[in-house]
């Protein structure tokens, strides 16, 4: 049986976590809980979940569609959130779906938090409850908010990895788009020591950092902020910027798609030790001109097409379950060669336009 769901002072239902968490379209789709199908035959196989409240996010990043700073007048509850809606859904239908098969293809569960204090002690029961269909459980933690302790008794409910949005690739841009600039709550070391703390906690490469290229970093900084969380054991999880409306950053411009493609080699080889970021050349603007690789590596990379795939946590039989089809570009930016993160492996007309658009410069 279904747990009461409580009401608020007008009467209404409150649909908050830990019983109910948003999920994204994709997810709804997978798990048909809503009609759909993905341009070229697609799969997810992550379902994620986000925790939500009626008061929100305490945040306001610049950029993110759960921001206090971003001006709509729909509850916090029915926010967009990178560009497509989240449907609210009752924890125990996921469970249930999975449980009974609905998804078979599905290798990993993310459950999200928001910086919320109420989201402490839910995150851990919502991760007990998916622990119980499936043993690859990733948590976005909200570094602010959480300590090494509550890390420990995350890893104890069940989650086996954990991911950092540190997002932005300096401290300047950091401060500016999440934290002092925008009378935000987050700090940029504390999010690094989150890092650290959750290494210690869950081991080497169980921790995903999360980086939004395109917010205003040269190519050079964000393969800094690549190598730095590698130097700590931590992989990295490439986003292309892709404007909310209605946020602060509204107006600003998608990175250029070759700076998009330059980054996620550079990604690639670093996170693979093939190279590192002091070791790659950059131009007087910090573009990058040479990956330190040798020619014959630097082809047979771009054929392999892996590493223009979507970076994240891996599943039990493949190296990235989070796959997020079509998460930082639309269909349309698709069909004409712009699909910025590969759901699947790209094609030989793919591996084509993308040797053409490493060699953008603009």
């Amino acid at each position: 049986m279904r747990p009461v769901t409580l009401t608020n002072m007008e009467g209404h239902l409150k649909r908050e976590s830990p019983t109910y968490v948003r999920t994204s379209t994709a997810a709804a789709i997978t798990m048909k809980t809503l009609p759909g199908r993905f341009l070229r035959q697609a799969q997810l196989y992550c379902i994620n979940l986000l925790l939500t409240y009626e008061e929100g996010c305490a945040a306001r990043c610049a950029y993110c569609g759960l921001s206090r700073s971003r001006e709509l007048e729909e509850p916090w509850s029915q926010h967009s959130f990178i560009r497509v809606d989240w449907p609210t859904v009752h924890l125990s239908d996921v469970v249930s779906i999975m449980a009974r098969g609905g998804c078979p293809h599905v290798e990993r569960v993310c459950v999200s938090m928001i910086t919320n204090p109420r989201a402490l002690e839910d995150t851990v029961k919502v991760v007990r409850h998916i622990r119980q269909v499936t043993p690859q459980v990733s948590v976005l933690v909200a570094p602010t908010i959480i300590n090494k302790e509550w890390l420990i008794t995350l890893k104890e409910a069940g989650a086996d990895m954990i991911g950092v949005a540190v997002d932005a690739a300096t401290p300047k841009l950091f401060n500016a788009l999440r934290g002092q600039g925008v009378n935000g709550p987050h700090r940029w070391d504390r999010y690094w020591s989150a890092i650290k703390e959750g290494v210690s906690v869950y081991g080497k490469y169980k921790v995903g950092v999360h980086l939004v290229v395109g917010l205003g970093e040269t190519e050079r900084e964000m393969t800094m902020a690549i190598q730095r969380a590698e130097s700590l054991g931590a992989h990295t999880h490439l986003f292309s910027f892709f404007p909310e409306e209605n946020s602060p950053m509204q107006n600003h411009p998608q990175p250029p798609i070759g700076q998009y493609r330059r980054i996620q080699l550079a990604r690639y080889i670093i996170n693979h030790g093939l190279s590192t970021a002091e070791l790659m050349k950059y131009d007087a603007e910090g573009r990058i001109i040479d990956f330190g690789a040798t020619p014959e590596a630097y082809d047979e990379l771009i054929d392999n097409g892996v590493p223009f795939m979507t970076s994240g946590c891996p599943g039990k039989t493949m190296e990235c379950a989070c796959n997020r089809p079509f998460g930082n570009s639309t269909p349309a930016q698709a069909v004409k060669g712009e699909l910025r993160n590969f759901p699947f492996k790209p094609k030989l007309e793919d591996i084509e336009t993308i040797r053409e658009q490493l060699k953008e410069y603009v």
